[in-house]
């Protein structure tokens, strides 16, 4: 998006007279209001394929231009001062606090160097897919990609077939491996600020990401060492030089560690203190969070020099990918979401109510899912507190009588953002940084072919395992 849009969106937040406090009325909204959202999906999905110049150059125009057609229909519907406090809130409450936190862990990773002469062979690009799929869940998924991804491309540089080796990295790094505890995704971290114990993710969670990784793993070794053997590059079997690993950049481990601290504590300090902002109301914790993050963000850029950027290939580019996509997404989705959040009163009635039988007891497996289906193509953390609230929104009578439900409301909102790129934010960034080192990553629906045949199959063993009914 130009800075010509941004600004005029943020003047379009200062038109709105009155607050968003009370959100949007999902109830009142027909299902004509998800066309929006849809086509941005589209948009992102065909215009590659169908149209790839254009899009390659036009791409935040394209998206802003969704945008702005669901702002004019929407003033024409419900009247400005409602679109504009719609969009505000959007922008305030939501979007700009999201970019914050992933332009702090990109670019914090981004000024740490591991350089090592490791080659890309099938057993050393499965162990370098184990350890970020293990940091994901203590440095979030977008922490443990945005440091992983360059050492894995790095690695791989000489070999030929490189696209699979992204696409596991996305699945694991990206999504599974954040699936151990609620500093790992989104979704878990919701469900820890709504009570869900620390050690219960960790407990409940531990068996179903260790039968993923471990799957996904194998799949990996196998499929990696079918395009290895085909390559039959002498380079990769040249075993006796000893391993080099130097890392540059130390100090923004550091960093990194401040931010996951930064983000948990203000998320548990509770305080009825906040202020109005253009018309919306920010909290001080969160106020406070998105602050400190941005003088991290500083301190990085500061302290590290620009020639171990330049060595470590940093560049905007993904962020500002990223940037552009998700604030169409973020304005559009807003009715969706809502409609959702409406239940049993809004346009979605109907599938709302299969997750819950005749008895009035939970159909886990439809939990499981819905939630996991939506989260592909939604933002899985909203979607993981409309199926919590519709369970019964209170985290100890979720963890002691209906403790399935609870896993497969987690397992589906972490485990299946990995179907899309736009599931999980990482998944794009990613994709963005490997198509900057010439891998020439497949389109949505390129992506959507590996992740069906590989992860569908892996979740109906979930499942059967852990659901079950």
């Amino acid at each position: 998006m130009s800075l010509k849009s941004s600004v005029l969106i943020c003047y379009l937040c200062l038109l709105s007279p009155i607050a968003y406090a009370d959100g949007l009325d999902g109830s009142r909204l027909s299902l004509n209001w998800i066309i929006p959202f849809g086509a941005i999906l589209l948009s992102i999905a065909l215009m590659p394929i169908l149209f790839k110049s254009l899009w390659h150059h036009h791409y935040g125009k394209i998206i802003f231009g969704w945008t702005l057609v669901f702002i004019g229909l929407f003033s024409w519907q419900f009247g400005l001062s409602s679109t504009m406090q719609l969009v505000c809130h959007a922008i305030l409450t939501e979007y700009i606090p999201f970019m914050i936190l992933l332009l702090a862990l990109f670019t914090i990773s981004g000024g740490i160097l591991i350089d090592s002469n490791i080659k890309g062979t099938p057993i050393n690009n499965t162990l370098l897919l184990l350890i970020g799929t293990l940091l994901a869940s203590i440095m979030g998924t977008t922490g443990s990609a945005m440091l992983m991804i360059r050492p894995l491309i790095r690695a791989n540089e000489q070999r030929q077939y490189r696209v699979h080796i992204i696409i596991f990295f996305i699945f694991l790094v990206a999504n599974i491996g954040g699936g151990l505890t609620p500093l790992g995704d989104p979704p878990l971290f919701i469900g820890f600020l709504k009570g869900v114990d620390f050690i219960w993710t960790l407990q409940q969670m531990g068996l179903p990401v260790l039968l993923n990784t471990t799957l996904l793993l194998t799949s990996f070794y196998i499929i990696d060492r079918y395009y290895y053997r085909k390559e039959r590059q002498p380079y990769l079997n040249n075993n006796s030089e000893s391993l080099v690993l130097n890392i540059e950049g130390k100090y923004n481990f550091i960093l990194l560690i401040l931010v996951i601290l930064t983000v948990l504590i203000t998320a548990i300090w509770e305080t009825n203190i906040s202020i109005e902002f253009l018309y919306t109301t920010i909290s001080l914790s969160n106020l406070i969070r998105d602050l400190s993050l941005i003088i991290l963000i500083i301190l990085s850029l500061s302290i590290t020099t620009k020639s171990l950027r330049n060595r470590n290939q940093f560049h905007w580019h993904p962020m500002i990918e990223v940037a552009k996509l998700f604030i169409g997404i973020f304005i559009t989705i807003t009715p969706v979401i809502a409609i959702l959040k409406a239940g049993n009163e809004g346009e979605l009635s109907d599938m709302i109510s299969v997750v819950t039988n005749s008895s009035g007891e939970p159909i886990n497996n439809m939990y499981f899912w819905l939630s996991g289906l939506l989260s592909g193509f939604l933002d899985n953390a909203p979607t993981y507190l409309v199926f919590f609230n519709l369970a019964s929104g209170d985290a100890n009578i979720l963890m002691s009588n209906f403790p399935t439900t609870l896993l497969a409301i987690s397992m589906g909102s972490v485990f299946m953002g990995a179907l899309t790129y736009i599931g999980n934010a990482p998944n794009i960034m990613v994709k963005s940084i490997a198509n900057q080192s010439n891998i020439n990553m497949p389109s949505f629906f390129g992506y959507m072919r590996w992740s069906i045949s590989l992860l569908i199959p892996l979740f109906i063993i979930d499942s059967l395992v852990f659901i079950r009914l």
